[in-house]
């Protein structure tokens, strides 16, 4: 192996995909540079959830009780009609659900999950980590990988893994399908400190707020200092990116008529971080040769099953197992995980999409969602998450 290894795995991307795949490399044995285009390492965002397929795998990188340390554990998973008031339904979260997958549920913020992994990839000897590290070319001879950077420099690897997101720039040459898909959706996220929360509205649970084309969520993070706002509509804005700033008219005029409470939190906040929600098709091939995607490269979903960091961490452990079994053979390694992947993550794909029209639904099938889910018992609620959280 250590032959093999005398030319490091290219990682591109330094978000949480790439730092959790170097780390499950290290792991294993295995040495990558990571490239960061970025002059540093950070995340943009605000509030994310980890489901209890995801802490598997943190348990599996060795960082489950740093995350822990960070993060909230609601009691709850609830779904309110925002045009009522009514409870839809709620999926209880807490000792209950983690007796019934083995692991908790619980909810974090974007920044403090990225720093965990790059603390934990800082402590590995085996990991280069580089910033200001803008890939412009890659090529494949048949036994190594060359990256040129934008500054000239080029840099040798046995392999790549290409963790550069929604748009990124190599599933172009491997997968050719072109810009990502506009889901006509856009999203609007704040947090506030837990003492501006309206009075009697904090709670620690995951709420949605489902509307007509439109639902809230809240939670809180952050050891319960912040309280995180997502605020989804329909639109046909589009603006590439997430952290654009949004416009308070429209989202006012989009939620009107709702709940008073849905109210009280969006007038709490001046100042809305935006992004249009994009995916893809899903496809069965990431790969080309010494090459793969990972993460949103791969596989880009909708945010309505708050799934994909953790299948891009799912990912990276998965793909680290099947390169250390064959390290000789980068393309075996990688079909190998390829093909353990691409169904479990495009039905993540597929059902998020569904998600988001049974959150915004209207009229009678609004009342259909309302009905149907209104009779769910625990258990049935358990058993319908199965195949996500058991995964």
């Amino acid at each position: 192996m250590a032959a093999a290894q005398d030319r490091p795995v290219i990682i591109i991307g330094g978000g949480i995909g790439g730092l959790a795949t170097a780390l499950a490399l290290a792991l294993k044995g295995l040495s990558s540079v990571l490239l960061e285009q970025s002059a540093e390492f950070r995340e943009v965002g605000a509030g994310i959830q980890l489901g209890p397929n995801v802490f598997r795998r943190f348990e599996a990188l060795g960082i489950r009780a740093a995350i822990e340390a960070d993060a909230v554990f609601p009691q709850n998973l609830i779904m309110r009609d925002a045009l009522t008031g009514e409870e839809v339904t709620r999926m209880p979260l807490g000792d209950q659900a983690r007796a019934h997958w083995g692991m908790p549920y619980a909810v974090t913020h974007r920044a403090d999950l990225h720093n965990t992994l790059l603390q934990a990839c800082l402590a590995q000897t085996r990991i280069t980590l580089r910033t200001s590290a803008k890939m412009t070319a890659w090529a494949d001879s048949g036994e190594g990988v060359t990256v040129t950077l934008a500054d000239g420099e080029t840099i040798q690897g046995s392999s790549m893994i290409a963790c550069d997101g929604l748009w990124s720039q190599v599933r172009e040459q491997i997968v050719g399908d072109g810009k990502p898909r506009v889901s006509g959706h856009i999203a609007y996220r704040a947090v506030l400190p837990v003492a501006e929360v309206p009075q009697g509205q904090f709670e620690n649970n995951v709420v949605l707020w489902a509307g007509p084309k439109t639902h809230l969520v809240h939670y809180p993070l952050r050891r319960s200092e912040l309280y995180n706002l997502v605020a989804v509509f329909h639109s046909n804005r589009y603006e590439e990116g997430w952290n654009s700033f949004g416009d308070v008219a429209e989202l006012n005029e989009r939620f009107q008529n709702q709940q008073p409470q849905v109210h009280k939190l969006l007038g709490k906040i001046e100042a809305w971080r935006m992004w249009v929600l994009c995916d893809r098709e899903p496809v069965a091939n990431w790969t080309r040769g010494r090459v793969v995607l990972l993460g949103d490269a791969a596989h880009p979903m909708l945010q309505y099953l708050a799934q994909g960091a953790c299948m891009a961490i799912e990912d990276a452990v998965c793909l680290a197992d099947k390169l250390a079994q064959s390290i000789s053979d980068p393309n075996r390694a990688f079909l190998a995980y390829q093909q353990e992947r691409y169904l479990r993550t495009a039905r993540v794909q597929v059902m998020a999409r569904v998600y988001g029209d049974f959150y915004h639904a209207t009229g009678p099938v609004r009342e259909l969602r309302n009905m149907a889910l209104g009779g769910r018992t625990k258990e049935q609620a358990y058993a319908g998450n199965d195949w996500l959280y058991g995964g």
